[in-house]
């Protein structure tokens, strides 16, 4: 679901997105904001890495922050390919000064080694689910980039005792037809070689128990997202959670179609005749899929005032 291009445009388009994210980047109607380095190796400084055994995996995640004061829980779920380092590794430090902050690496990705068993979105928020369930955690805030965020989503409609309120950046999309047909035709013939020399690959290969196993992983990502259909219309309209929605305005889904998601979970109204809905969304200029992390000052300040804000008195 949330992987780019062909071979030889996915190796360009995640290089460059790398070096991207090392340089400043430029702000449309704000100063020049610094963008986060996607760091290849190592684990966070001062992380407190985990392992918890969960529906077969040995699954590993970190605690930040104490949580002190009425936050709820910040779960953090990564992207395809990645890990929480690469993705979150310059947010976690803001919200851990208020939240506790969960952050977890799914089946095959980062520290959690495979299993015989193919990636879905369904068994990835079961996982999640379960972990938290495991951590005493009856209700929390989740933060899912890419493929994290179409996890967060699918815990919202299995789960939706769990979830408080989420977010989704990044590919932001319900079904599969929200896609540039570009990218998904394109996918089909990626190949783990399209990876080398890129913050992704070296970031499996610092962690991973099992390096060699990255091609298994771009097969079985590959099948999450060549044959993923999405949810129905009905289902997004289910989830009662309130909803952030973040999008680049050139990312790998059509803009409108984060639109119509949006409208399914109860946004687009006339704010100043009627009540504000749960749903919000924010389309972020001059930012593709994999640039869209790194605006990390965005991102802060978004997320944070849509996490803390009371929920509004609207309802879909």
């Amino acid at each position: 679901m949330k992987t780019i291009a062909n071979a030889t445009t996915l190796a360009r388009f995640v290089v460059l997105g790398a070096v991207a994210s090392m340089v400043t980047v430029a702000s449309v109607g704000q100063s020049q904001q610094t963008a986060a380095p996607r760091k290849a190796v190592g684990t966070r400084k001062g992380a407190a890495g985990h392992y918890a055994s969960v529906n077969g995996l040995k699954m590993y995640y970190e605690i930040h922050g104490t949580g002190r004061g009425a936050a709820r829980p910040l779960v953090l779920l990564h992207g395809a390919f990645s890990r929480i380092e690469t993705d979150f590794g310059m947010l976690i430090p803001t919200f851990a000064k208020t939240r506790k902050v969960i952050a977890v690496e799914q089946q095959a990705h980062g520290h959690t080694g495979d299993i015989d068993r193919p990636l879905t979105y369904e068994q990835m928020a079961d996982d999640t689910a379960e972990l938290l369930r495991q951590l005493k955690i009856e209700n929390a805030d989740f933060l899912g980039y890419s493929m994290g965020g179409g996890i967060a989503t699918q815990i919202a409609i299995r789960h939706p005792e769990l979830v408080h309120k989420f977010v989704f950046a990044g590919g932001t999309s319900y079904n599969a037809a929200g896609y540039y047909p570009e990218m998904i035709e394109g996918e089909k013939t990626m190949t783990a070689d399209a990876f080398a020399g890129t913050p992704w690959k070296a970031g499996y290969d610092s962690v991973a128990p099992n390096p060699a196993s990255f091609p298994a992983l771009v097969a079985k990502i590959k099948d999450l997202d060549v044959n993923w259909v999405g949810w129905k219309p009905e289902e997004v309209q289910a989830i009662k959670a309130p909803a952030l929605l973040i999008i680049g305005d050139a990312d790998i889904v059509r803009p409108e179609h984060t639109v119509e998601m949006f409208r399914l979970l109860g946004g687009g109204v006339a704010g100043d005749l009627h009540p504000m809905p749960s749903a919000q969304l924010a389309i972020l200029p001059g930012t593709t899929h994999v640039t869209l992390i790194t605006r990390t000052d965005w991102l802060r300040s978004m997320v944070t005032a849509f996490l803390d804000a009371p929920p509004p008195h609207a309802t879909k």
